[in-house]
């Protein structure tokens, strides 16, 4: 009973197809070309973004040979370059994308990131200045802040710091990069009050609680802030600030630190055991 069914749709389906085999064949590799190219931008968004930073760089590396004057799939290498923490191969990819015809001033900022990241400083400072001040970013002045402290210009560093903050959404890195600046000029409550504001727009920046903790010991200051804390981090901070006192000549208050450390942590805490065994030999 189903057969003048089934030989219809097969007809109709004969029909399709030969009038598919009737459409000129430029359109119908024009039709497969930008599947590939809807397919490929999500691929690459994937790999730029969740996939193991070194199978990124392979990947692009092998897209770049088929396509070597596509600059996003340049800049694709150089980030994955980036996310895979080798800066010394980032950086003549990012070299290349800054002579491209194409390049962006913001390409600029990534490449004078790059060359930071891999020490060359003065070649950053070379690349920033290239830029017109007129580009306005949050990463922009967060380099050139870095820079200024790099060169001791504390003012310069101070008033690029501030712009950086005020850029962005989530200043608590550059707050504590700031802070950091601060304390290694030896002001220490300005470095404190940074690492302060840093916590407030991100309580669980680490990083930060120890800075402060470094901060306030520098000072001479060996209570613990009254910040948000797991026992872990409060044993840590405690190892810190004893050891921080040590530092300043205040030995036997940084054994008793180290000690209420030891005691806090709640496994075994070797670096602080240590440290404590070293200062009573």
């Amino acid at each position: 009973m189903r057969h003048p069914f089934f030989v219809t749709t097969c007809l109709a389906a004969a029909v399709t197809l030969s009038a598919c085999d009737k459409k000129p064949a430029s359109e119908v590799n024009r039709a497969f070309q930008d599947v590939n190219v809807v397919d490929e931008s999500n691929l690459n968004d994937i790999m730029l973004t969740v996939a193991d930073p070194n199978e990124a760089v392979a990947h692009f590396k092998r897209t770049a040979a088929d396509n070597p004057d596509r600059i996003d799939v340049q800049r694709g290498l150089a980030q994955s370059l980036i996310r895979a923490k080798r800066p010394a191969e980032a950086v003549p990819v990012w070299a290349r994308i800054a002579a491209h015809k194409d390049a962006t001033h913001e390409d600029r900022v990534e490449y004078a990131d790059a060359l930071i990241r891999d020490g060359k400083w003065d070649e950053a400072d070379k690349v920033l200045d290239s830029i017109p001040p007129t580009h306005e970013t949050y990463k922009r002045y967060r380099l050139e802040a870095m820079i200024a402290d790099s060169n001791k210009e504390w003012t310069k560093a101070d008033s690029f710091y501030e712009i950086a903050a005020g850029l962005t959404t989530t200043p608590a890195g550059v707050l504590n990069n700031w802070g950091y600046s601060k304390l290694t000029r030896g002001d220490f409550a300005g470095a404190e009050k940074l690492f302060g504001e840093a916590l407030k727009q991100e309580s669980t920046l680490f990083t930060a609680k120890n800075n402060l903790v470094l901060a306030r010991g520098a000072q001479r200051n060996y209570s613990l802030p009254v910040i948000p804390m797991t026992q872990v981090e409060r044993a840590q901070l405690l190892q810190t600030l004893g050891l921080t006192a040590v530092k300043q000549g205040d030995v036997e208050t940084g054994k008793g630190l180290l000690r209420d450390a030891i005691a806090t942590h709640p496994q075994h805490f070797e670096e602080a055991v240590r440290a404590l065994s070293a200062l009573e030999a």
